[in-house]
């Protein structure tokens, strides 16, 4: 059962261009579960859908125009047999061998993570936690369009080659990182969940959304791994749970009030040894105008608030984690430094507070 107790992790992304400094910022600020940085400052090969693209097939990235598609026009078969060939070898439960490089994420798409995994070399013994992140199966599929700008997700032999070459993707990044932890947590990110029946994706079924983060959580778990989904806004926040998240990454500060509408589900999650992340430290400019005794008396109103439910308050701060809001890629380097300081000093105020 996890016991978190206000540990403190980020979400991915970081505003710097130096990966060297990023993960000395994540490994000091995080020291117990620190993370890969995302660099999207670096260039398009790190933005948030094209870096987990390498390996799918029928990718089109036009670096003139700063982006990607999927060209359907034209006859795939040989394309999909051939990506579906190293994903049976890889996955298929009876005779797979999880060997799942052939959806590695090379250097030239991920400095942050190579740079990690090359400091985490150099220490020695495990961490209690390391953290990885993927790009969720809706988020990149709504996003990313075909030659006709039409989102991919609708077109269904595309959306299940991108559920799969992302699943890949987790279990690759989890098995990398094994050596170095007690236990690697994989996170599912996926803001577009908070546009979920909005009239913009009214054909975006409940049902469907469950499945593919499922599918996704299925491949998680394959490797001993704990799952994590990451919505920076409001959704349904049973959707998660009934995909069965280990760690539901909410944005506590904009909208931690929202999944105390959700009790039985939330109840349900907790006492099954799932965690709540609560990403309470804002990664705006509003960071410049709080203290960590404003936000921990804001994380104990939400927390409240939960309980009030009919919640266990103690259940709840033992399966709490603090992140903040959301990713700092967009921030000015000095506030996001300042997140992931104040993130530190929150999860040391908490636990000191409730004896962990």
């Amino acid at each position: 059962m996890l016991k978190p107790k206000f540990l403190a992790t980020g979400v991915g992304s970081m505003p710097f261009t130096d990966p060297d400094r990023a993960v000395e910022l994540s490994l000091t600020r995080f020291p117990e579960a620190p993370f890969w940085p995302q660099l999207p400052k670096l260039g398009l090969n790190e933005q948030m859908e094209i870096q987990y693209s390498e390996g799918m097939p029928c990718t089109k990235i036009d670096r003139d125009k700063g982006r990607m598609s999927f060209d359907t026009s034209g006859d795939y078969s040989e394309e999909f047999a051939g990506f579906y060939e190293k994903y049976m070898k890889a996955m298929d439960p009876a005779e797979g061998d999880g060997d799942c490089s052939a959806m590695a994420i090379s250097p030239e798409f991920s400095r942050g993570l190579h740079a990690f995994e090359r400091r985490l070399q150099a220490k020695s013994g495990r961490l209690p936690f390391v953290k990885v992140q993927t790009t969720g199966p809706c988020s990149f599929a709504l996003t990313i369009v075909d030659e006709n700008k039409r989102a991919i997700y609708y077109n269904e032999e595309f959306r299940d080659v991108v559920i799969k070459a992302l699943a890949m993707k987790c279990r690759w990044q989890i098995q990398k990182f094994q050596p170095y932890a007690e236990k690697v947590i994989c996170f599912v990110d996926e803001p577009i969940l908070s546009a979920f029946g909005s009239s913009t994706y009214v054909s975006v079924k409940r049902g469907d959304v469950v499945a593919h983060l499922r599918e996704m959580v299925d491949a998680i778990h394959a490797d001993n791994a704990l799952a994590g989904v990451h919505c920076c806004g409001n959704t349904e926040w049973s959707i998660l749970i009934d995909a069965g998240a280990d760690i539901v990454n909410c944005d506590a500060f904009g909208f931690g009030e929202t999944i105390a509408m959700y009790p039985d589900a939330v109840r349900t999650h907790l006492q099954r040894g799932g965690a709540i992340a609560w990403g309470i430290v804002p990664t705006s400019t509003a960071i410049r105008g709080h203290t960590v005794e404003q936000l921990g008396s804001l994380l104990e109103q939400r927390i409240d608030h939960l309980a009030s439910r009919g919640i266990d308050k103690q259940l709840v701060c033992e399966q709490s984690v603090i992140t903040p809001s959301c990713g700092t890629g967009s921030m000015e380097p000095e506030d996001a430094e300042k997140v992931f300081a104040m993130t530190e000093s929150l999860s040391k105020m908490m636990r000191g507070k409730f004896n962990f």
